[in-house]
């Protein structure tokens, strides 16, 4: 019986696809036995839906696109629900010689190399995981615009030679916001402004009025206040972001805990994990290929049987970003076994590749964490009774901040201990 498979050359405005026969008869890709069946189509929804009415009409058993910008994912939701064995293909891996490009040719070759199992497959989670990335990303980027706006601020209060970013440590804390606020709302007294200022703040009032005397114009003020109201504005939205994730990953609060255990993350960081790769990890049969997809491991350029780089690769960046913060914090916890592990390699490594290390060894404790549905252990110095009543109260405030019940249970018996990695 032959078999069908679709590939699809997708673009903003046209897919040109393919509909491969006689795969299953193949078994020297490179003798090209395949019959081809080529269309055109648009990307609006009527052209969409003929698109999968074609692919069901030739019968086809499997389908791949490639991953162009963002314009492959209108397709990939209409094909979802018909084609269980749906495809993206990461286009470097399906590069023409240079001087024979075409867009037909390129899904006949995208086609070919799916059979041979050439191509570079993306991992792309199922609806429910996909919306959860869908939070914690727009979250992320809120966070960053947020930082962008706290600089833009700084920059404005120094053209007004206001330097009350060296006095205070946080520019935008209840001090900072009462003062900033006042001083857009017109007032330029440095005495009334530096009133404003807590008296906890670690300067003294007259370093603060003495930081408040500068020279603000009325445009300034203006700019300022808009600034203050954008800065609402991202808060709220943060803060309703962190409520909808908080919702959607209520059901799996237990896998979020046990990240949140593991030295260098928090329940925010643990949220974003999961969002990323999953509850249990399942998708990923090994902690191998986990830390290959995400690309913290060594890389391998050999040639005539010498490495010549052992860079990393390209992988998902946001786990990639998530893991080399945890290991930056994890790295600064005394008595710890990530502590003990940076340390190790801190003289041979410097602090970059040392850091890398323990990212790697972080990527595969989540994984087991994640597979096994085990806590973390830890295996290092043990830490003060004081460090550790601290570190509880700093998750189960943060774990309450974000809408879920913590009840802390004393542990009467000490499991055995599994391997983390």
């Amino acid at each position: 019986m032959s078999y069908t498979v679709a590939a699809i050359d997708v673009h903003k405005q046209v897919l040109m696809v393919v509909a491969a026969t006689g795969a299953a008869q193949v078994e020297d890709p490179a003798n090209e036995p395949l019959e081809f069946e080529s269309r055109r189509f648009g990307t609006g929804h009527a052209e969409r839906q003929h698109l999968v009415s074609w692919l069901k009409q030739h019968n086809v058993m499997e389908v791949v696109m490639e991953s162009t910008a963002l314009y492959w994912k209108s397709i990939w939701l209409d094909l979802e629900s018909h084609f269980p064995k749906l495809h993206l293909a990461q286009a470097h891996s399906n590069k023409a010689p240079r001087g024979r490009k075409d867009d037909f040719r390129d899904a006949k070759r995208l086609a070919r190399r799916l059979v041979a199992g050439e191509l570079l497959l993306s991992f792309v989670p199922d609806p429910e995981q996909r919306m959860w990335r869908t939070l914690t990303r727009s979250k992320y980027q809120l966070i960053r615009d947020r930082v962008r706006l706290q600089n833009q601020m700084e920059c404005l209060l120094e053209e007004m030679r206001i330097k009350l970013s060296v006095v205070i440590s946080d520019l935008l804390g209840l001090s900072g916001r009462r003062i900033l606020a006042a001083l857009a709302e017109g007032e330029t007294d440095p005495q009334k402004l530096a009133s404003y200022g807590d008296r906890r703040l670690q300067c003294s009032q007259e370093e603060l009025t003495d930081a408040l005397t500068g020279n603000p114009e009325l445009l300034q003020r203006e700019v300022l206040k808009l600034f203050l109201k954008r800065l609402q504005v991202l808060d709220e939205q943060i803060e309703h972001l962190d409520k909808l994730a908080a919702t959607a990953l209520k059901k799996h609060e237990d896998a979020l805990v046990r990240v949140a255990q593991i030295p260098g993350f928090g329940p925010d960081s643990a949220q974003q994990l999961i969002a990323e790769i999953g509850h249990d990890a399942a998708s990923f049969p090994s902690a191998g290929e986990f830390s290959s997809w995400v690309a913290i491991c060594p890389g391998s350029n050999i040639t005539a049987e010498k490495n010549h780089s052992s860079r990393s690769a390209k992988g998902n960046r946001f786990v990639r970003r998530l893991l080399s913060q945890a290991a930056n914090a994890a790295v600064r916890r005394n008595g710890c076994f990530l502590h003990l592990l940076y340390r190790r390699h801190l003289p041979t490594l410097s602090h970059n590749g040392a850091v890398s290390v323990v990212a790697h060894r972080l990527a595969r404790i989540v994984w087991k964490i994640l597979h096994a549905g085990v806590r973390y252990i830890e295996m290092g110095t043990e830490g003060s009774p004081q460090a550790k009543q601290q570190r509880t109260k700093r998750l189960v405030r943060a774990l309450r901040k974000l809408g879920y019940d913590v009840t802390l249970v004393p542990k009467t018996t000490d499991p055995a201990p599994a391997p983390a990695s």
